[in-house]
């Protein structure tokens, strides 16, 4: 007796794009008054000017339904061809229930495959590799990847290490088939041995040593987004746009700057995003993305580098064409 597999098709690509934030803004000034930091030191420390927090009232489900529908309506998908469910994040306020299986229900996918996945700030760019390899074979039809965070729970909020980056906010894609490649092989990996560098302290508060996470993402990061070319069969050349998870301005300059060395375009778009959306962990890299196209620094057919690192510590890069 021989088992019968699926087939799906041979390559996928990101059909649509959205996202949403909490509309509150917290400025930089704002943070002053609570703690002992100013505009110019937080600036000159991570680059951001401002960031936004939700309302206690807002919930990371909350969001990511937003985001999962703003995706939706921009790759003219409806709920119904949609039937698998991915939320990364890290930050539910418990294990169980996972928050995919309630954003599917809430936005009207019936009978989803749901699940969250947790891979800290890396988790949007794990999600899209499975994403489009459960599609490639033939798993699912379409799925949608929502990536969401509220931060604000899981941060002191005068703590000035952590409470000056972190903010809220959920961005999503809809991955489904393509004739040609629009989403490259993900080149992932993990440095469990440097686990205690990010973690939550007394089970309640994110924390960090900044230091060392700074020498490891400036160094330890452009080689997998190289990698990630490379298995692309791409050269630093080609990309357009390149979105590093929005950690740290700084770690994000580094990152373009190497990449630069190894023959990217001076042309070449970098995410900035950070700058006015703070750190948003799993959310970072589609939101980025979506507040650049509609900014109309990155275009359809643009050829996208994408390298997400956080907690774990994980790390994962891919190349996607822009929707």
């Amino acid at each position: 007796m021989r088992l019968r597999l699926k087939q799906g098709p041979t390559a996928t690509r990101v059909m649509g794009i959205g996202s949403t934030q909490p509309e509150r803004v917290v400025t930089n000034d704002d943070l002053a008054e609570i703690m002992d930091t100013n505009d110019q030191w937080i600036r000159e420390r991570v680059g951001i000017v401002e960031r936004r927090f939700a309302e206690k009232d807002e919930l990371l489900v909350d969001m990511a339904v937003t985001a999962g529908r703003n995706a939706l309506a921009d790759a003219g998908v409806e709920p119904s061809e949609v039937d698998t469910v991915i939320v990364p994040n890290c930050t539910m306020p418990s294990p169980i229930p996972n928050a995919a299986a309630q954003v599917a229900d809430r936005i009207g996918v019936a009978k989803a495959g749901a699940f969250d996945l947790n891979a800290a700030c890396a988790g949007f760019c794990y999600a899209l590799g499975v994403a489009s390899d459960l599609i490639r074979a033939g798993s699912s039809r379409k799925v949608l990847v929502i990536g969401a965070e509220k931060l604000t729970d899981w941060v002191e909020p005068t703590d000035r290490a952590n409470a000056i980056i972190f903010a809220d906010g959920a961005g999503a894609a809809v991955v489904g088939p393509a004739e040609e490649p629009g989403i490259g092989p993900v080149a992932w990996g993990s440095a469990g041995e440097l686990v205690d560098m990010i973690y939550m302290r007394d089970h309640q508060y994110l924390a960090q040593e900044g230091q060392s996470v700074f020498r490891w993402a400036t160094t330890q990061i452009a080689p997998i987004a190289l990698r990630a070319l490379e298995e692309a069969g791409l050269t630093p050349a080609d990309v357009d746009v390149l979105i590093p998870h929005q950690a740290n301005l700084r770690i994000v300059d580094a990152i373009a700057k190497k990449l630069r060395t190894k023959g990217a375009r001076e042309d070449m778009v970098v995410a900035d995003d950070i700058r006015y959306s703070g750190n948003t962990s799993s959310a970072s890299i589609p939101m980025a993305l979506d507040h650049m196209r509609k900014a109309g620094t990155a275009k359809t057919g643009d050829v996208v580098l994408m390298v997400g690192f956080g907690a774990g510590l994980s790390y994962a890069g891919q190349v996607m064409i822009c929707p």
